[in-house]
């Protein structure tokens, strides 16, 4: 495990969650070279990184569920980031704008750990069927 993770101040389940979200950033990239793809950074955190974390959890006796979850999180937050970075400034804002703005960060930070608690028990599970033959 990469020294700057291996520590005991973290948990085990974000040292995990981590590992997964980096090791899907390759992954999307070539998945976003593929023709007609619309590959996002936060997206390929929130699925292949949960997925990728649900698979690693299993390995350390972690939950997967947990660990997709958190995935998925930080792959709103990426998405959220990166629209906040590459589309905001372009944005004539107005009142009723930020309302909306905020209500769709919101949704996006409540739904996309649904979406990675899944894949991440998506993940766990093709471990433990690859790891089980």
């Amino acid at each position: 495990m990469l020294p700057a993770l291996h520590s005991d101040r973290v948990p085990r389940v974000w040292q995990v969650t981590v590992l997964g979200v980096i090791a899907s950033l390759p992954a999307t990239a070539i998945l976003n070279w593929l023709p007609d793809s619309e590959a996002t950074v936060g997206g390929g955190a929130m699925i292949i990184g949960a997925m990728i974390a649900g698979a690693l959890a299993v390995s350390r006796s972690v939950d997967p569920g947990a660990a997709g979850l958190r995935a998925g999180f930080l792959g709103g937050v990426i998405a959220v980031l990166a629209f906040v970075v590459t589309e905001a400034p372009t944005v004539t804002w107005s009142t009723p704008l930020l309302g909306f703005f905020a209500f769709a960060v919101g949704a996006v930070l409540c739904v996309s750990p649904l979406f990675g608690w899944g894949f991440g028990r998506i993940g766990g599970w093709v471990a433990n069927r690859l790891s089980a033959h």
